[in-house]
């Protein structure tokens, strides 16, 4: 009987989804774009359909694609948890590691603790993707990701990492030209830079004064000439001296210790957004996963924030 699916194509061809197209693939597998484009003949061949529409700019997966992925992906992580199972007497995890991360925060903290998470543990591969939006919940592209504020799905494990306040801020400049704010109320007479990010409701602020019962929460409609899904070039605008910004302390703490930034209406209080590592409840068994987890809450954990 004539094999539908090899071992090898498995592997294959979850690389080949998430590279995106025939070129990007080929680089990631150290192939020629001839030879990836034989062997994806050859899998279509075995399958009897078409698992790939390929054009002259992208490549996107049929619905028999869609569902070869999803059980390529199942299988190859049962594999890989097999074996860290079988071999858990060495105690020392191995093997490839998905990682997800924001932009701005995946540059500045989760890539630098990766290159000392694989120096420890030199014996697992990371592959680190950041972007500006969280992939979906039910995407198994990624085995970690490294995102802000708990998810509302118990389908998923989401850890706690490290504690993440926003902050309003602005540079001295904007601040002696424009005056300072008393009130959240006043903030609807500034100029408000904004960062359309995630899930979240653009151009509203939340902000929270007093204590026990005098406490209050206010939503404000901010305006602003300055608009961006970036939050690196949003702070960027803001030492520009363009506005007041809502932002991490985590990626302003540097320049408010400057004296770059300074801090807006210190006594109100915005939403948090702690810092989470989320990932699919059938991987609390990986060795590589669970010893990833640990270490970059202790990597979060030595930042003085």
């Amino acid at each position: 009987m004539k094999d539908t699916v090899l071992p090898s194509d498995l592997s294959f061809f979850s690389i080949l989804a998430v590279s995106g197209s025939l070129s990007a693939a080929a680089r990631e597998l150290g192939l020629t774009a001839a030879a990836v484009s034989k062997h994806l003949t050859q899998m279509e061949s075995r399958a009897g359909v078409p698992l790939v529409n390929r054009t002259t700019r992208r490549m996107m997966l049929t619905p028999e694609g869609e569902l070869y992925l999803e059980h390529a992906r199942r299988i190859l992580d049962e594999i890989s948890e097999l074996s860290e199972l079988l071999g858990s007497a060495k105690k020392r995890p191995e093997g490839l590691l998905r990682v997800n991360a924001t932009l701005g925060f995946g540059r500045s903290h989760v890539a630098p603790a990766i290159s000392r998470f694989v120096a420890t543990y030199p014996q697992v591969s990371v592959q680190l993707q950041l972007s500006v939006m969280p992939p979906p919940l039910t995407d198994d592209s990624f085995d970690v990701c490294i995102r802000f504020g708990e998810p509302p799905d118990t389908r998923v494990v989401a850890r706690r990492l490290a504690p993440n306040r926003r902050l309003l801020c602005a540079a001295p400049s904007y601040i002696a030209r424009r005056g300072m704010p008393a009130t959240p109320h006043d903030l609807g007479k500034h100029n408000c830079i904004g960062i359309r990010q995630g899930d979240e409701a653009y151009g509203v602020w939340r902000l929270t004064t007093g204590n026990a019962a005098a406490r209050k929460t206010e939503t404000v409609k901010i305006r602003g000439s300055l608009t961006t899904n970036d939050g690196e070039i949003a702070v960027k605008w803001a030492l520009d001296g363009h506005g007041i910004l809502m932002r991490a302390e985590w990626d302003i703490k540097q320049y408010l210790q400057e004296g770059k930034l300074v801090q807006v209406l210190p006594n109100c209080e915005t939403p948090n957004a702690d810092i989470f590592a989320v990932y699919s409840q059938r991987h609390q068994m990986s060795n590589r996963i669970r010893a990833f987890v640990d270490f970059i809450a202790g990597e979060l954990g030595r930042v003085e924030i």
